[in-house]
């Protein structure tokens, strides 16, 4: 591979990186202003990285960040393997601090798109084999 194409290629992942790390921070911003607390950002686990780790009484979510160039594709982004990986990373991860002992660990997603509010889709991926509660609808409220 020539040095030119291994500088574009450098650049694209840095920009990629620069854009997922802010996408994160506009979904810890909506988390924290619907009364969640975050307790970590790109945590790496055996089992994979969650992108954030957030916890509301209870509840501890396992937050999976998507930037897609719409909603509907944010959404269907992330696979059933990858959402195995994530529950089982919260679960250990739940199991080792003992300040999260007990709570109810679940899979949460933000999904951003271009020119639209952020969604949290809290349980996305609840039992549904795979496919997130709320598709081709406008606005999903859960519990």
């Amino acid at each position: 591979m020539n040095a030119r194409l291994k500088a574009l290629r450098s650049a694209r992942g840095g920009q990629a990186r620069r854009s997922g790390r802010s996408a994160e921070m506009v979904a810890a911003l909506l988390l924290m202003a619907k009364g969640w607390r975050i307790l970590g950002f790109r945590l790496k686990t055996p089992h994979g990285e969650i992108d954030l780790l957030a916890k509301r009484g209870r509840v501890l979510a396992v937050v999976e960040v998507k930037s897609r160039t719409s909603l509907d594709a944010a959404l269907a982004s992330v696979q059933p393997s990858q959402q195995a990986r994530l529950r089982r990373a919260g679960e250990a991860l739940a199991a080792r601090r003992p300040g999260l002992a007990g709570l109810s660990v679940r899979l949460d997603m933000v999904a951003l798109a271009p020119r639209r509010w952020p969604r949290h889709i809290p349980d996305a991926w609840a039992g549904d084999g795979g496919v997130p509660p709320g598709r081709n609808q406008g606005v999903v409220r859960r519990a």
